[in-house]
């Protein structure tokens, strides 16, 4: 584990930060990536586990692995060669549920280590995500396209499918706040719906070839979902009514996306190597850092996130911490405006340039709050704009910067 001390003071803060003052814009997230044991192990889904630990799949490493945020990695062989372990989910029964892509199994590990296996009716399935559904049940998708079935299989292994669209190829599910189970049709592009009882609801996406990935249930009682094909982030009511966010950065391959302890979505960007924030409003935060081929996020044991990065062979932390920063001036007046949001008590910097604007110590920001700040600053030509949140160490959370001119 990293740990960074240092006070308070303007130069401690912004130590941390890279090029600020050579860029024109940028953002910053204290991400901290961490090595997996195995060579090559192409880290895939993970999950808060039963025991309060993060549990993770190994695709090309045929193993899950185990973290507690401080002590070595713990990797555990799946006893199916090649099996290629894919999605995981906590099961309601303390233990931890994955499915085995190659396989065509599911697997049960629990926090002790012991797996069982279970073979899939269909072979070929090529099973992928998996939840806990509403009925105390597991449910999984089979992403084979001449397959394309949702299955559902019991914590004593008695397993249920129901078939898809031909050809959709279902690639991610999560349980829905209206007591159904949703899942993403890559192939197909569309978003659909199963009851516990097995009835099937197609709603199509927009966006020709958009390869929806990952989706989850939002703090707003929608569903949000990642377009891997089309680089935009989707909302779906459960009513059915579909609104698309594109990202800033073109091609980013959105994959991974969860629910933040900031109540925001957070989401990774497979080919641009990002950590992605949107609030429930649309308002989009791209950081960097976020290491090669990032898959899979989710909510650690302390309100961080935690996230896959296949071809960097790790896991890795951040923080749920975003500003949302833009600023402008005029007749002396700078304006700063914000979509502030932080996990965590945090102290709130804004400097422009040299001078220091604002220092302000306040506990988590959830929901993130949208609103404005005005300074009045002398002429100076081009200054950076900088907002910056700190721990309660001093050290830094995340940051933004932008340049505006004041000439």
């Amino acid at each position: 584990m990293r740990f960074v001390l240092c006070s308070l003071s303007l130069a401690a803060l912004f130590a941390a930060l890279p090029l600020k003052a050579t860029s024109p814009s940028g953002t910053y997230s204290d991400i901290i990536m961490y090595g997996v044991p195995t060579p090559n192990s192409a880290p895939g889904g993970i999950t808060l586990g039963p025991d309060g630990a993060l549990w993770f799949t190994e695709q090309s490493g045929n193993k899950i692995g185990r973290f507690d945020g401080s002590g070595p990695i713990t990797e555990y062989a799946v006893p199916t060669p090649g099996s290629n372990p894919s999605g995981i989910t906590s099961g309601p029964d303390g233990a931890v549920w994955f499915a085995e892509y190659r396989a065509s199994k599911i697997g049960r590990i629990t926090t002790a280590g012991a797996i069982t296996e279970f073979v899939l009716p269909t072979s070929n399935a090529e099973p992928n995500g998996i939840t806990t559904g509403p009925d105390g049940a597991l449910w999984f998708v089979e992403e084979q396209p001449s397959v394309s079935k949702i299955g559902r299989i019991t914590t004593m292994g008695a397993i249920t499918e129901y078939q898809d669209a031909p050809g959709s190829s279902p690639l991610w599910i999560t349980t829905g706040p209206d007591g159904a189970l949703w899942f993403t049709e890559h192939d197909a592009g569309r978003i659909g719906r199963i009851t516990t009882s097995g009835a099937i609801t197609d709603y199509p996406i927009p966006t020709a070839n958009s390869a929806p990935d990952l989706i989850t249930t939002g703090p707003d009682g929608a569903l949000w979902f990642t377009e891997n094909g089309g680089g935009k982030i989707g909302r779906i009511t459960t009513g059915g009514d579909l609104t698309e966010y594109p990202l800033p950065t073109p091609n980013a391959a959105p994959d991974g996306i969860i629910t933040g302890p900031d109540e925001a979505l957070w989401f990774v960007e497979q080919n641009a190597g990002h950590l992605g924030r949107i609030t429930t409003s649309g308002v989009i935060t791209e950081f960097p850092g976020a290491g090669s081929d990032p898959l899979v996020i989710v909510v650690g044991p302390s309100r961080d996130l935690w996230f896959t990065a296949d071809v960097s062979n790790s896991i890795a932390r951040a923080p749920a911490c975003a500003l949302g920063l833009s600023a402008s001036f005029a007749g002396n007046t700078l304006t700063t405006n914000f979509d502030l949001g932080v996990a965590q008590r945090a102290t709130w910097t804004i400097t422009a340039g040299s001078t220091l604007l604002l220092k302000k110590h306040g506990p988590p920001a959830i929901p993130p709050s949208q609103f404005s700040l005005t300074f009045t600053l002398p002429n100076e030509g081009d200054v950076v704009v900088t907002s910056t949140l700190a721990n309660t160490r001093g050290h830094t959370l995340c940051s933004e910067w932008t340049t505006v001119n004041t000439q």
